[in-house]
């Protein structure tokens, strides 16, 4: 089989967590993630298929890919607003190493909307998506449980540490907080609670597709703990939203089973870890004393000063540099800072348009797999969704590799379904 948009999905799946997200590559002046490599390249190969007709790569329009066109025509328009003023050295090449970035993440979204041809396919690349998380996932029990971090003992041709400290584990409450591979452990807890989800649907309908169960609730076991012990409320609020989409469009007979399953996971997580629930309580019992709660609410005055100066455009990307103003911990409000009211709401199109188009497919289909591939796809955008408002998205390479994936997946699966459509229409005919 020739390499299309899935397999291209696949690698960047592996590259975001296989690989620690502050290795970068050498040699090169920008600090660029081999993820992002291999989101350019995928760029630079849609760009090329759209020039001819034979490589089997969609065409035509598609609601997510309008949207992610719109987006990338506000950072475009941003960074021109920003760069034909002056800006200090150390802004400028902020700027033009997110505006690369965020080509990386436009380009696998496009990519993948346009690349990935038919449900087999689009499901190829998803199951690689929850491999890779549970890889990750794994890394950060080991470092929870046994001490062991592989990150600092990493080390691979072409790459380097973006840092001199590459150990990824924190501490709360006297409990180490695990990052895997991810560069923070409230990234590892959103990653894990975004691709639960999906986790879920291939563990329940394993048996249908004639495949093992037990590798994919496996999987699913080690992305639900990791997320828990992520010790983020993030992470923990994105389980919840996650849920609360995922419960109404469940049948009635797995809704049942997870109101059992639910209350088991939480007393073994207690008896595996003492303490860890009241700890995971007290998050939110005691947010209002809590530093980084009572910090965000103060980036909120430090952002409206700059708000007020660059209402539309914002004042340029990357350019809100934290260790010189300040962190903000809200990817709405950065977005605000730095793309304006037109960049915000083209990023909060990003995850509106995604969910929509999901849905969408899922009312074009009677296929109960079909069906609950769009709910865990809805329900997996609905985490970096409400987690954007509580710590900076983009900043963070393998939770927003992961959601332009997962938008491009969307598009995806509504292109295949009105495919579909239109193929029954003409036999019908």
């Amino acid at each position: 089989m020739r390499i299309d948009g899935a397999t291209l999905g696949c690698v960047y799946a592996i590259a975001l967590t296989a690989i620690p997200a502050k290795m970068i590559l050498k040699g090169i002046p920008l600090a660029l993630t081999p993820a992002a490599v291999v989101g350019l390249l995928t760029g630079v190969v849609w760009f090329c298929t759209q020039m001819v007709t034979t490589l089997g790569v969609a065409k035509g329009r598609n609601v997510v890919r309008t949207t992610l066109f719109i987006y990338a025509s506000t950072q475009l328009a941003t960074y021109g607003y920003a760069t034909f003023g002056f800006l200090p050295p150390d802004e400028l090449s902020a700027t033009d190493r997110v505006l690369i970035t965020v080509t990386a993440l436009i380009a696998i979204a496009i990519g993948v909307c346009d690349g990935v041809r038919g449900i087999d396919r689009l499901t190829k690349l998803l199951r690689v998506v929850v491999v890779g998380a549970a890889i990750m996932a794994f890394f950060g029990l080991l470092q929870f449980f046994v001490g062991f971090d592989i990150t600092k003992s990493v080390s691979i041709p072409g790459l380097k540490p973006a840092t001199t400290d590459m150990s990824y584990v924190l501490e709360r409450a006297s409990f180490p907080r695990p990052a895997g591979t991810a560069g923070h452990p409230i990234e590892y807890g959103v990653v894990c609670a975004m691709i639960t989800p999906l986790a879920l649907h291939f563990g329940f309908r394993a048996k249908a597709d004639g495949r093992k169960r037990w590798p994919w609730w496996l999987a699913t076991t080690l992305i639900a703990v990791g997320a828990m012990l992520s010790l983020s409320r993030s992470a923990i609020l994105g389980l919840a939203v996650a849920g609360l989409v995922l419960f109404p469009g469940w049948p009635a007979k797995r809704r049942k089973q997870m109101l059992l399953a639910t209350p088991l996971f939480l007393v073994v997580m207690r008896l595996m870890v003492p303490g860890l629930l009241g700890t995971l309580y007290s998050l939110f019992a005691n947010i209002s004393d809590d530093p980084s709660a009572q910090h965000r609410t103060k980036a909120i005055e430090l952002a409206g000063q700059q708000v007020d100066q660059h209402l539309w455009l914002g004042r340029g990307l990357g350019t809100y540099l934290p260790t010189k103003y300040g962190w903000l911990d809200n990817q709405y409000l950065g977005t605000l800072v730095e793309n304006g009211l037109i960049g915000l709401a083209a990023f909060g199109m990003l995850f509106l348009i995604g969910m929509g188009a999901a849905l969408r497919a899922r009312s074009m289909t009677r296929d109960p797999t079909e069906r609950d591939l769009a709910l865990s796809l809805t329900a997996c955008l609905a985490v970096p969704a409400i987690s954007a408002a509580t710590f900076d998205l983009l900043g963070f390479s393998v939770a927003s590799g992961f959601t332009f994936l997962l938008v491009g997946a969307c598009g995806a699966l509504l292109r295949t379904m009105r495919e579909r459509r239109t193929e029954l229409v003409g036999v019908g005919s």
